[in-house]
């Protein structure tokens, strides 16, 4: 049995579809399920739903052998696991973001954002101070109440910056999610892996 950690949302279904695209018999009542551990018994396979930042703890950690991670999650967290394989689906980028015209507040900008990492690394290369306040969630809404000069968010469409008035200042990273591996799963599976990076490998070619 490989089981295979995937983030709940968007990503999941992208990642399910391609799991079929390649041949892998997923039930169609698959996405529907309330359940966070699922097992696929015709395909020896055992899926865990958690949340992105999660599914690198659990596969680095070895509950799980392999997961789907957002690039995002792999540059902010930075785990001791392998990543084998760029799928291509869930794309968006990683940005610096403000108000048109934003003052700042201070001698150094306040950067709100749950990429704490990914920020203060950006701007230490960009020889730019920065306070980094860390947020878990609703990263629009810093600078709207005073909280922060700028956000560092994932960016798709647009839209959530432009309905609440906000504008891309500067692009950090092209991200996409990736299969990652846990090192000694990878050593005791490496057949059945090798199998599943392959046929999925011959579907993203395909796109």
């Amino acid at each position: 049995m490989i089981t295979i950690a995937m983030p709940k949302g968007r990503i999941f279904e992208e990642a399910v579809e391609l799991l079929r695209k390649a041949g892998y018999r997923l039930p169609p009542e698959f996405e529907e399920s309330r359940k966070l551990i699922i097992d696929v018994s015709e395909e020896e396979m055992r899926f865990i739903l958690a949340k992105p930042m999660d599914v690198v703890t659990y596969v680095e950690h070895g509950v799980a052998d392999l997961g789907i991670a957002g690039k995002d999650v792999m540059l902010e967290e930075e785990r001791d696991v392998y990543e084998i394989l760029d799928l291509k689906i869930s794309k968006c980028h990683l940005a610096v973001a403000g108000l048109p015209n934003g003052k700042v507040n201070g001698v150094a900008p306040r950067v709100a954002t749950k990429y704490p990492n990914v920020a203060s690394s950006y701007f230490r290369e960009q020889g730019e101070q920065v306070e980094i306040i860390k947020l878990n969630g609703s990263i629009e809404l810093a600078p709207l109440i005073g909280l922060a000069d700028r956000i560092v968010d994932i960016v798709s469409t647009g839209r959530t910056l432009k309905e609440n008035g906000l504008v891309e200042l500067e692009r950090i990273a092209e991200i996409t999610s990736r299969l990652i591996v846990n090192p000694v799963s990878y050593r005791m599976k490496d057949a059945k892996i090798d199998e599943i990076i392959e046929r999925l490998s011959l579907v993203i070619g395909d796109e």
